[in-house]
Parts: structure tokens; C-alpha cells; sequence
């Protein structure tokens, strides 16, 4: 995943359309608001295509500002296009998200990575990068760590076995990989299992996964693979993975046996 870049064209067009309308009804950004339970900044973003326009705000500020549906209308086209490559927008999506459900296969997820382990990761890139973009993308990662301080946002996460024992680095970046892992999954909002090997064919056979859910309740998935990564807002694909985690889960083991584990994976390095 790279860093956030250009917000969407879609999010900066509505955001504006907002302003605009708000502006026009004398509705100032305090009371838009105040009325929709949001603070100020959180608007001031909206306007300017910083975030996603939320559904709720633009129903209020349709309400507020008279556009008899005009702003609302707006909605369906601030979703993911499900036929593209939408990086950008999943790391905007995932700084707003409450709720994280994440498979990984071969990997340890971004957000548990360790800095030295990102590193190797990027500095492995096939192509090559140069040195400035590896260091880039090291500081967006462990940048994107903050995440796990927002206490009341829940992470589940489902790391295969097989991505312990990756070696990626050596002994050494991996056992600090692993203890890593164990120290994070004691967050009270943090959950960490693990799905071990010869489980057969489980759900996730198919490859990793993360699930998102929004404070307005919008679910999103996301994927990658070799030549890219997709976000979806469908919502038969969202359900279809949101029954899929539970069951991956239910094979794994739980958090206190998978921090056992974890150590033990650690001492045999």
C-alpha cells in the first residue's frame, strides 16, 4: 500500500458542492456541524475533498441548505469504483474505520509491522526503487501504526502461520517481528490469532483480506495482489467476507494460545 496522495476527484466535487450550497443558505460550517454531530474540522475536510463525504452530512446539509435532494444525489458516485485499482482510497477509508477485520497469508499486516521488517519489505520491491522512495514508504507504514492508539476503533487479525515463519530479513528482524506482534495484541483493542498449518481448506484458502466499517456504518472490503489492489463497496462481496472472517477465526487459535505460539516461534529462530 502506498501513502495517501490526491484525494478523489469525486470527493472534492461534492465536498465543494456542499460548501457551495452552504454558503448560498447563509448556513455557516459551525451549525452544518453542530446539526449533523460532526466538529467543524471533520466539515472543513468534507468540503475540501480531505475525506469522503458522509451520507448523513449530505443529507442534513441538503435539509439545511433547501437542495431538495441535489447533494444526497451525490452519494452513489463517492463509492469505490469496484472495477479499479483504489489504493488511495482505502488508506483514506482506513484512517476513518472503526472497525478492522484482517486475514493474512504469507505477510504480517501492515499495521503490525515492525520498522526494520517494512524496510526489507520495501527495499525488496521488483522492481527497484531508490533509496528516497523506500524510506518514503517506510514512514508512511509505520505512520499508518498510529491507528491502533485510537482505543475505541477494534482490530481482529488473522495471521497464517506460514507468515511467522516467512524469514523475511532473518533471525533477527523476525524474532523482533514476533515479539512485536505479542506485545501489540495485549492492546485491549487488539485482537491476534493465529491460523496454523494443516487446517485444510479453510475459508481464507482463496488469499488475504481486511474489512473495513465506517462511523456511518458503511462496509468496505479490500485486496490485493501482484498487479494491484481493489476496494469494494458492494455489499453481496462485503457480506460474503464478513462470514467468511468469523469462520477463518473459529479455526484459528484463540489470543492467548496464538501469543504462546507466537513466543515459541520466536525461540525456535
Amino acid at each position: 500500500m502506498g501513502e495517501l496522495s490526491q484525494p478523489p476527484m469525486a470527493w472534492r466535487l461534492s465536498g465543494n458542492q456542499v460548501k457551495l450550497w452552504r454558503t448560498e443558505a447563509n448556513v455557516s460550517r459551525e451549525e452544518l456541524a453542530e446539526e449533523a454531530g460532526y466538529g467543524p474540522e471533520t466539515i472543513k475536510s468534507m468540503e475540501q475533498g480531505r475525506r469522503r463525504p458522509t451520507r448523513h452530512l449530505l443529507e442534513i446539509a441538503d435539509e439545511m441548505c433547501g437542495a431538495k435532494g441535489k447533494l444526497v444525489a451525490a452519494h452513489p458516485y463517492l463509492e469505490p469504483d469496484r472495477a479499479l485499482v483504489r489504493t488511495d482510497e482505502y488508506m483514506a477509508i482506513e484512517a476513518e474505520a472503526i472497525a478492522f477485520d484482517w486475514y493474512e497469508v504469507l505477510l504480517i499486516p501492515g499495521l503490525l509491522q515492525t520498522e526494520e521488517y517494512a524496510r526489507v519489505l520495501m527495499s525488496s520491491h521488483c522492481p527497484p526503487v531508490d533509496d528516497n522512495t523506500v524510506e518514503a514508504r517506510v514512514v508512511a507504514r509505520l505512520e499508518r501504526r498510529e491507528l491502533l492508539k485510537k482505543t475505541t476503533t477494534l482490530f481482529s487479525f488473522v495471521i497464517h502461520e506460514a507468515a511467522l515463519r516467512g524469514m523475511v530479513g532473518g533471525p533477527e528482524v523476525m524474532r523482533g517481528q514476533l515479539h512485536h506482534l505479542v506485545g501489540v495484541g495485549e492492546l485491549r483493542n487488539v485482537s491476534i490469532q493465529v491460523l496454523g498449518i494443516g487446517q485444510g481448506a479453510v475459508p481464507g484458502i482463496d488469499g488475504p483480506f481486511i474489512l473495513l466499517e465506517t462511523s456511518d456504518h458503511r462496509h468496505y472490503c479490500y485486496g490485493e495482489a501482484q498487479v494491484g489492489s481493489m476496494l469494494h463497496a458492494d455489499p453481496e462481496r462485503a457480506s460474503a467476507l464478513r462470514k467468511r472472517h468469523p469462520m477463518i477465526r473459529m479455526r484459528a487459535l484463540d489470543e492467548v494460545d496464538s501469543a504462546r505460539f507466537i513466543r515459541r516461534v520466536a525461540e525456535e529462530l
